[in-house]
């Protein structure tokens, strides 16, 4: 039993709220995508934001962003598909109240979102809509957009997340037109393909009866990612184009 002093009243602290925030890259038309919502609710009612909400007092973190993500977006909510991003808990982020948020980010291959819970609407918006000011955010999601931006293209340098974008199998045009979307730049196919067969990364895959990987009657070369173990994958990682923050 914990021992405390029968004076204490912890209603004599103001009071903080815990949110969950996630993002969730995926590629569509060969550029990177966000998973965003349209608030039907004040504050920013109308407004796009990622998908998240309070934490409820019986649940914890993981639990409340996995249950935040498929009730606004039908995206199921599986746990282990989350990886924590980081913490925000600037005064003011919220205008209800002191919140303190932690963030959430993954990758999907492929979404179908639609709209549930508290929110209006769920869509996919490309990043550069959201990088050059086009697309606002409510809160603070930019700046948790830009770091989980930034954490994706960094781990491309060093494990096999980049096949998080793609099939089980998936031939190397397809894992090349990933780091390109992801980076913003273009890769030399010929570099890039010696870079996938000499890297233990990934591996070649059996042949396999994947209609669209086949090319002019021969089916191409389908790969697949060893581990998502961190693993030197790029000695030089091209210089990525960054647009600068607004």
């Amino acid at each position: 039993m914990t021992n405390y002093d029968p004076a204490y009243d912890p209603r004599a602290f103001p009071a903080v709220a815990a949110t969950v925030d996630i993002v969730v890259f995926t590629i569509w038309g060969g550029k990177l995508n966000l998973l965003l919502v349209q608030r039907g609710q004040d504050p920013f009612r109308g407004n796009w934001a990622l998908p998240g909400g309070f934490v409820r007092p019986d649940e914890d973190l993981d639990a409340a962003a996995a249950r935040e993500l498929e009730e606004e977006t039908a995206v199921s909510g599986d746990e282990k598909f989350l990886e924590q991003l980081a913490s925000y808990g600037r005064p003011d982020r919220d205008p209800r109240m002191r919140v303190v948020t932690v963030a959430y980010w993954a990758v999907c291959a492929q979404l179908t979102p639609r709209g549930g819970g508290d929110a209006a609407a769920a869509t996919l918006v490309p990043i550069a809509s959201i990088e050059d000011g086009s697309v606002h955010l409510a809160f603070d999601h930019r700046e948790i957009v830009e770091d989980a931006l930034e954490r994706l293209r960094s781990k491309l340098e060093y494990t096999a997340v980049a096949a998080k974008f793609c099939p089980p199998e998936f031939t190397i045009s397809e894992l090349r037109r990933v780091y390109e979307a992801v980076w913003d730049t273009r890769l030399d196919p010929g570099n890039f393909q010696r870079m996938v067969r000499q890297n233990g990364t990934f591996q070649q895959a059996p042949p396999s009866l994947r209609a669209d990987a086949v090319r002019g009657g021969r089916p191409a070369s389908l790969w697949s990612a060893k581990s998502d173990m961190p693993l030197p994958l790029l000695d030089h990682a091209p210089r990525r184009n960054r647009r600068p923050k607004s």
